[in-house]
């Protein structure tokens, strides 16, 4: 009995691998492990490098990104024994300080062929040497090296997996990247890279979050973000170039893994233009509290529609409501006819504009530029102008000029169609003075039109333009709510003289935004700018009143032109200086740093919560959510307690940084507002419309549990 024991011990141990011993070099526990117990002549088994990384510490991928070293494995093999390289897994994006790198935490598996010779005997225990060397970082960074070896039985045939860690290393084969018949074509453009990516394999796919790793260190900029831009067959990423690309060179190819969700495939992409089937219209909507991510054309057009409805409400819109409802009193009392032509010539302005915004928006987003509702006013020159323009409303509802009987066509003796002009263009002015604002439901419908194929963001835009149109135009034709108005009189010219200092203030605010832009050089040229387009209008009421009586009125009138030429010259000119919103803005009630992605990757891996406002001095909604909201004692209070830090993104002016990251979130505009729980924890978005308690509410949960 005894002999036969030995032999049954003596056989097994022919055909099971030893056992290799783990090495614990300090911060990671290796070891060498196959998924078959033995191998035969000539035949393939896959050996993996198991990494088992202390928690707080990561090692690195095959380019580690911004600093860092691959982990490498060096073998001594008996003769005519050959190994492969390593099928690296899929890595993440590792935050260190204002770098990022490619690595892995926890447990890893790299898998690698092994190839026995074909003169191998059946019988033979083949030992395999490697030494592996690892960079092992967490705060600081410890080069560990380990020697180890793994006994390998040669079979006659092949064995069935090995139960311990065959399916493991299956499970790593089939997770890492492998190609899938993707086509990928790159193109450098003014210091960025726009990788264009197509294939069956994308189409449909939710590539919310898809991030390119590159197999160069040298060709992006790693700690920049990867804007995203979806369409029908697959996406185009915008890359922040790297040295690779400087001086006007461009690498021959761009080779890497595109990630998204739990899928990942090779990349491999060559110098061209990018389809148009690679991107939409900006990019996709993320999962991560975004309540946009599954919207489809018919929600999207409700949301879109309800949005225009809330914007009316809004506190951008109030100078032009004081416009609509000077309008509306000049037809109560039974002027129906002209009132449902005016509401109708109202409405066409404001489907116009929108459309007409649209169409910059989603050609200017097709061209590259990092840009989003609203962007219009992060110019200088528009701002300035837009003041001009207000301010000669305000001008004209205080009488100093007319034009017609008024720009809205309020006064007896008005003519039909200087109302429709004038109600038309009520209808523009109060999309672009819209802009600054964005209402609930509005953002996320825009975020996700801007995803879309233009038809499809078009129509999106339409239902915007529809809901804001809407309550004036329907009002225009209900007789009832008409009938209730007074007839037109004397009042109404107090009345009108009052609306202008709505208007008036609008103009201050958007003076008091071109400062923050453009600096305290601005206001003097801005203020200058006033004077003379005042001089203007009080020179051409001057010149209608002599031309009522009867007089010569060239010479006014060609003072005036060329007066309100100069103020349009002055305004819109060249020569704003690029002052950055950070540095001009007035100093907050809450203390604030300024948001950079380095910033904001450096508290993360801190552990400490942040709260990121996304703003803008354009911004109405986001400057009332301030008021209220922000700077209040008890947010103040919260931020203190739960050691939360406060970073203001600023998108006053242009941004590309603070862009991606609205894009990234499927935000196409201003205010959007971010908690970072404890930990690293992902971020939560906040309503668009805040009260002090949901701010508190959300910072005390950062800190108790993460956001």
């Amino acid at each position: 009995m005894k002999q036969i024991l030995l032999s049954l011990v003596l056989a097994l141990a022919a055909v099971a691998p030893a056992a290799a011993q783990p090495v614990n070099s300090g911060h990671i526990t290796s070891e060498l492990v196959a998924d078959s117990p033995s191998i035969a002549p000539g035949a393939t088994v896959h050996v993996a490098l198991r990494q088992s990384i202390q928690k707080g510490w990561h090692t690195y991928w095959r380019n580690a990104g911004d600093s860092g070293e691959p982990t490498t494995l060096k073998w001594t093999l008996p003769v005519g024994w050959q190994a492969g390289p390593f099928v690296w897994a899929t890595p993440r994006k590792i935050l260190v300080g204002p770098l990022v790198n490619y690595g892995y935490e926890g447990e890893v598996l790299l898998p690698m062929t092994l190839t026995a010779p074909a003169g191998a005997k059946a019988g033979e225990r083949a030992t395999l040497k490697a030494q592996a060397a690892f960079l092992v970082c967490a705060e600081i960074c410890v080069p560990e090296d380990a020697t180890l070896t793994l006994t390998l039985p040669v079979a006659a045939a092949s064995a069935t997996p090995d139960p311990k860690w065959g399916p493991p290393i299956a499970a790593a084969l089939a997770a890492a990247p492998k190609p899938a018949g993707l086509a990928a074509v790159f193109q450098p453009k003014a210091g960025q890279v726009a990788l264009a990516i197509t294939g069956q394999a994308l189409k449909g796919a939710d590539l919310a979050g898809a991030y390119f790793y590159p197999y160069e260190s040298n060709v992006i900029d790693h700690a920049k973000p990867q804007a995203i831009e979806r369409g029908p067959d697959g996406l185009t990423l915008t890359l922040t170039a790297g040295p690779a690309f400087q001086g006007g060179k461009a690498p021959a190819e761009l080779a890497g893994v595109l990630a998204f969700g739990d899928r990942a495939y090779e990349v491999s992409a060559t110098a061209g233009a990018p389809p148009a089937s690679a991107a939409g219209l900006g990019p996709p909507p993320v999962k991560t509290g975004s309540p946009g991510a599954d919207l489809g054309l018919a929600t999207a057009a409700v949301f879109a529609l309800l949005g225009g409805l809330i914007l009316n409400l809004m506190p951008c819109v109030f100078p032009v409501l004081a416009m609509k409802a000077a309008s509306l009193a000049g037809h109560g009392g039974g002027a129906h006819a002209e009132a449902r032509r005016q509401g109708l010539a109202f409405g066409a302005g404001v489907l116009v504009t929108f459309l007409t915004l649209a169409g910059a928006l989603i050609a200017l987003k097709a061209a590259g530029s990092a840009i989003g509702w609203g962007f219009q006013l992060q110019s200088p020159p528009v701002v300035a102008v837009l003041a001009l323009v207000i301010l000669a409303i305000a001008l004209n509802l205080s009488g100093v000029f007319e034009m017609g009987a008024s720009l809205q066509g309020v006064g007896s003796g008005l003519a039909a169609r200087h109302g429709l002009a004038g109600a038309f263009f009520t209808g523009v002015l109060a999309v672009v003075v819209a802009a600054p604002c964005t209402a609930p439901f509005m953002g996320t419908a825009l975020g996700w039109a801007l995803t879309q194929p233009p038809v499809a963001a078009l129509v999106v835009f339409l239902a915007l333009g529809i809901g804001f149109a809407a309550p004036f135009v329907a009002v225009a034709f209900a007789p009832a709510l008409l009938d209730r108005l007074p007839r037109p009189g004397a009042w109404m010219e107090v009345f009108r003289k009052a609306l202008a200092f709505p208007m008036y203030a609008a103009a201050a605010w958007l003076v008091w935004v071109l400062t923050l832009q453009a600096g305290a050089t601005a206001l003097a040229r801005i203020l200058a700018a006033a004077i003379v387009a005042a001089l203007a209008a009080w020179l051409f009421g001057a010149a209608q009143r002599r031309s009522a009586l009867g007089k010569r009125t060239l010479a006014l009138g060609a003072s005036a032109a060329v007066l309100a030429l100069g103020a349009l010259f002055a305004a819109a000119g060249p020569g704003y200086a690029d002052v950055s919103a950070t540095g001009a803005a007035a100093k907050a009630e809450l203390d604030y740093e300024p948001y950079s992605p380095a910033r904001l990757a450096e508290l993360r891996a801190q552990g400490r919560p942040v709260l990121v406002n996304y703003t803008a001095a354009w911004c109405v909604s986001c400057q009332v959510n301030d008021r209220v909201a922000l700077s209040t004692r008890a947010v103040a209070d919260a931020l203190k307690a739960d050691n939360v830090a406060y970073l203001k993104a600023d998108w006053t002016r242009k941004d590309a940084d603070i862009a991606a990251e609205l894009a990234r979130y499927g935000r196409a505009g201003v205010p959007l507002y971010l908690v970072y729980g404890a930990g690293g924890a992902e971020a939560r978005i906040l309503p668009s419309i805040l009260t002090p308690g949901i701010v508190v509410k959300a910072l005390d949960a950062a800190k108790a549990k993460g956001a």
